[in-house]
């Protein structure tokens, strides 16, 4: 994980990147338990208050779990195999360690490179971004690319796209 400062420096940066619309509706929340046992926390995107995705200590025992289990059917353990990552992805069975290594490695990527990431948090993280236009958004809704997305990545471009697709206010 790449090194940051303290949370609000960086909820900071992320919520400064959102999108015009997007801004004061998406929150980024982060909390640590730090008087608990191996300092449990966790994480999550918010849209008006509503978690819609959270991160948690809880799937981090559920990430070693699975990676035990494939231990003990292959000799082979690992936290970053590619079929557990993937399949991890997709159901975001993913820790507040896997946000904050999300958060901090987009900070540090050209906005390109995180949209077409392999890391669906990277990838939500960069569809809110304020540097994606118009036209990079019109070719993603032509694209084949919301079918490949997990449901609770694709709510992050559906909400993208449709403040896009949007009638003008009056």
């Amino acid at each position: 994980m790449n090194h940051y400062k303290s949370w609000s420096g960086l909820q900071k940066q992320l919520e400064d990147l959102l999108c015009a619309p997007l801004k004061g509706r998406i929150t980024y929340f982060l909390t640590r338990y730090n008087s608990v046992h191996d300092a449990y926390g966790r994480a999550a995107i918010r849209l008006d208050g509503k978690e819609l995705v959270s991160f948690s200590w809880d799937n981090a025992y559920k990430q070693q779990a699975d990676a035990h289990d494939k231990y003990m059917k292959t000799g082979t353990y690992s936290l970053q195999d590619p079929d557990l990552r993937s399949e991890w992805n997709q159901t975001a069975t993913l820790s507040e360690y896997d946000f904050l290594n999300a958060t901090t490695t987009y900070l540090q990527l050209p906005i390109e490179d995180a949209l077409t990431s392999d890391d669906p948090l990277i990838r939500t993280l960069a569809i809110l971004d304020r540097r994606v236009g118009a036209r990079t958004l019109q070719k993603i809704a032509q694209s084949d690319t919301m079918d490949t997305l997990p449901p609770w990545v694709k709510q992050f471009y559906d909400l993208r796209l449709s403040l896009y697709c949007a009638p003008p206010s009056a």
